[in-house]
């Protein structure tokens, strides 16, 4: 009896301490100071602006339903500062656009892009309206006719 205690005891233990090493790298992340420019303007108020506006167009990847400039996530900080580094680095507001969407996909981006992949989403629903339509139409006649009759 005592035996099996002292085995449940260490498994216990074991399984504490792993669970701690798994949770020990979340807490590290949180513990790191904000990036540079996470809550810090830029000097010139001409690529603030720019940035202001590039951010307000990226989703956060961790709210989803706030950009990265109204997010306080962690992961909102450090892509805002990567922004602003890039923009005074003269990188154009697009061509940052494009390599945060290479690098989290076209989730991230609030503004969609039109490709191959995509462009369903912008027919589909014109096709059902304009069905929508037609249909309508047909059954208006029919009425204006059957009741014409009468």
């Amino acid at each position: 009896m005592r035996r099996a205690l002292a085995v449940l005891a260490l498994v216990a233990v074991l399984a504490i301490g792993a669970l701690t090493s798994i949770a020990a790298p979340a807490d590290a992340q949180d513990s790191l100071p904000p990036a540079p420019y996470a809550y810090r303007q830029l000097e010139d108020p001409e690529q603030e602006a720019k940035a202001q506006e590039l951010m307000e167009t990226l989703r956060c990847l961790t709210c989803q339903s706030q950009s990265i400039a109204d997010s306080d996530a962690s992961i909102a900080g450090d892509m805002r500062s990567q922004v602003r580094q890039r923009i005074m680095a003269g990188e154009e507001p697009e061509e940052i656009r494009q390599w945060l969407i290479d690098r989290y996909g076209d989730y991230i981006s609030y503004k969609p892009v039109v490709k191959p992949l995509t462009w369903p989403l912008y027919i589909i629903p014109a096709l059902v309206l304009l069905l929508a339509v037609l249909l309508l139409r047909r059954r208006f006649r029919r009425a204006r006719r059957d009741g014409g009759e009468a």
